[in-house]
């Protein structure tokens, strides 16, 4: 470096016709320039364009046609894709032909005309269930339409009491998939407190139906049996207040619960499956809701009047489980 400096100097100082003081001082101002501690300081200050960068923007999502268009071009072959949700085959997804329950069930007597005209309407629609009947005992050989009614309300007891003592492993065994759901929704941090009393009527099987579902040899059975019973029910949210009904009220009530079995399953049993609510059927009670009501402000030598406190009263809520 210092070399190259001198050399440099030398070239400065021949061309140059002045005195040896003005190249004494042009060589130190150069000297000055171009030593390494200058080029340093310069190159730390000065800042320096880096190199520019290429910039590749987003590729944009092609349409499924566009993606199919352009594989054929190159030869290749797209698999088809198919929206497909897995299914249950223990239990069907619904209720083939409900039960339709005539109105005025439990009220109206057989002597008067509207009865009689219940009755014949019965037993006209009982022509389709003796039909189905004997499909189930094809596959069911100790069914009885006489003795299955009394098998049925004891199902249907017992399902009950598993939901109040939330026995789920033996509550899968008494109800079917899709009616599980239904039963156990909401329950989670709620005390219910259910009691079944007496029988009002003897239940009665109304209604039998033999469905088959993905393939016309897998048979399902559905009964639907009128249950005409006395029950005492209430429920209770997690801070123990009451919400619905009262455990020293009894009740009458009147449900069509359908019960189902895989007829081709050689184990299978029957479950409850669901129930049928008839169009007539008068509303619920609604929900006892608890509310926080808002104190008024009070500075601390005010003391609160009860009597001038308006509780607002909470609006009826149509609630069904």
């Amino acid at each position: 470096m210092a070399a190259s400096i001198g050399r440099l100097l030398q070239a400065v100082e021949q061309p140059l016709g002045r005195g040896l003081s003005a190249n004494r001082q042009v060589c130190q101002g150069l000297e000055a320039l171009l030593s390494p501690v200058k080029l340093c300081a310069s190159a730390a200050i000065i800042t320096v364009r880096t190199k520019k960068r290429h910039y590749v923007p987003p590729r944009k999502q092609d349409s499924s046609v566009d993606q199919e268009k352009a594989a054929r071009a190159a030869g290749l072959v797209i698999r088809q894709q198919y929206m497909e949700r897995p299914i249950n085959i223990s239990c069907t997804a619904g209720i083939f032909d409900p039960y339709v329950p005539p109105e005025g069930d439990a009220r109206m007597s057989s002597l008067t005309k509207a009865g009689f005209k219940q009755r014949l309407e019965q037993t006209k629609q009982s022509a389709a269930s003796q039909l189905a009947i004997r499909k189930v005992k094809e596959h069911d050989q100790e069914f009885r339409s006489k003795d299955f009614a009394s098998k049925a309300q004891d199902i249907y007891i017992e399902a009950h009491n598993c939901l109040v003592n939330f026995d789920k492993v033996l509550l899968h065994k008494l109800v079917t998939e899709r009616c599980y759901p239904d039963m156990v929704r909401g329950n989670r941090y709620k005390t219910i407190c259910w009691r079944f009393l007496q029988s009002l009527e003897a239940p009665k099987l109304v209604h039998v139906r033999c469905p088959d579902m993905v393939s016309k040899g897998n048979l399902y059975g559905q009964v639907t049996v009128r249950f005409h019973t006395q029950q005492t029910l209430a429920i209770y949210d997690r801070f123990g207040r009451l919400m619905y009904g009262n455990e020293d009220l009894p009740k009458d009530v009147l449900e069509y619960v359908v019960f189902e079995r895989h007829l081709v399953n050689p184990y299978g049993l029957w479950r409850m499956h669901g129930k049928i609510v008839p169009a007539w059927a008068p509303p619920k009670d609604p929900i006892i809701k608890t509310i926080m009501i808002p104190a008024p402000k009070l500075e601390p030598w005010e003391e609160i009047e009860v009597k001038n406190i308006e509780i607002p009263k909470p609006e009826s809520v149509q609630w069904s489980k």
